[in-house]
C-alpha cells in the first residue's frame, strides 16, 4: 500500500457510515454491475428504470436496504453515453469509486472532517449531476473525496472552505432527472491529486489509463470498511 492507502486503512478499525444511519450498515448488500455478470444478460442496464428494477431484485433477494460496490468494475453502464466512448482509445468503462444505491433523498453522511474544495452541477447526460468535493488533511497528507449524483438542494448554501465535521449531513441523493439518467445512488471516490479539476474529476477511466488512476484513486473501502 502507498502512503495514502495506509492512512485510509489505519484511520478507523470500525466501519464508517456513508449514508443515513436509518439505513444501518448491516443492511448493505454487495452489487455486481460488471460486464461479466451473466445475470445482467438481457437487462438494459443503461436504462435507469431497468437498472433500478435489477437493484431492487437484488435487495429483495438478500433482504438489504442499500446496494453497494463497483470499485475498478468494468461496466456496460456507460455504453449509451457518448462522453465515455473515446475515438482514439479504448472506451472509458472502468469505475473508479464505489456506488451506494439507495432512494432519492437519502442523506449522505460525511466520513471525515473536511472543507469544501469545490462544487458543481455536472449536468451533461451521464455525468455526476450535482457534485461536491471535500479536501482533507490528516497527518499532514492532503487528499480529496468526491460525492456525485446529489440533489440540487445539496449545493444550496455551499461555499469554498465551508467546514463539515465527521458524521455531519453533507448532502442528499438526487432523482434520476437531476443525476442525469442514473438510478438514485451516491458515487463516492477518494482522490490523491485533483490535477486542477474543480467540482469534477473522472469517475470512470479507460483500460489504457488504469495504472495511473488506481494509484490516484485508491479503494474507498480502505476507509469505510463496509
Amino acid at each position: 500500500m502507498n502512503v495514502l492507502e495506509q492512512l485510509l486503512f489505519s484511520y478507523s478499525e470500525k466501519s464508517i457510515p456513508i449514508l443515513d444511519e436509518a439505513l444501518p450498515i448491516a443492511n448493505y448488500v454487495s452489487l455486481d454491475l460488471s460486464s461479466s455478470n451473466s445475470d445482467l444478460n438481457g437487462v438494459n442496464i443503461t436504462d435507469p428504470n431497468e437498472c433500478q428494477f435489477y437493484i431492487d431484485s437484488i435487495l429483495k433477494r438478500q433482504g438489504g436496504k442499500v446496494a453497494h460496490g463497483g470499485y475498478l468494475e468494468q461496466r456496460n453502464l456507460y455504453a449509451d453515453k457518448s462522453g465515455f466512448n473515446g475515438k482514439t482509445q479504448s472506451p472509458r468503462n472502468i469505475h473508479l469509486g464505489i456506488d451506494y444505491w439507495a432512494p432519492a433523498g437519502t442523506k449522505v453522511i460525511n466520513p471525515l472532517d473536511g472543507v469544501v474544495h469545490s462544487f458543481k452541477n455536472n449536468a451533461t447526460r451521464g455525468d455526476y449531476g450535482p457534485t461536491i468535493i471535500l479536501q482533507h488533511s490528516i497527518q499532514g497528507l492532503v487528499f480529496y473525496t468526491l460525492y456525485g449524483h446529489l440533489s440540487l438542494e445539496s449545493l444550496d448554501g455551499l461555499s469554498v472552505g465551508k467546514e463539515f465535521a465527521v458524521g455531519s449531513v453533507l448532502a442528499s441523493l438526487g432523482t434520476e432527472d437531476i443525476n442525469v439518467n442514473y438510478a438514485p445512488h451516491l458515487h463516492f471516490q477518494v482522490i490523491q491529486d485533483l490535477e486542477g479539476y474543480e467540482g469534477d474529476y473522472p469517475g470512470v477511466c479507460a483500460q489504457v489509463d488504469l495504472d495511473f488512476y488506481k494509484k490516484n484513486c485508491p479503494d474507498p473501502n480502505l476507509l469505510l470498511k463496509i
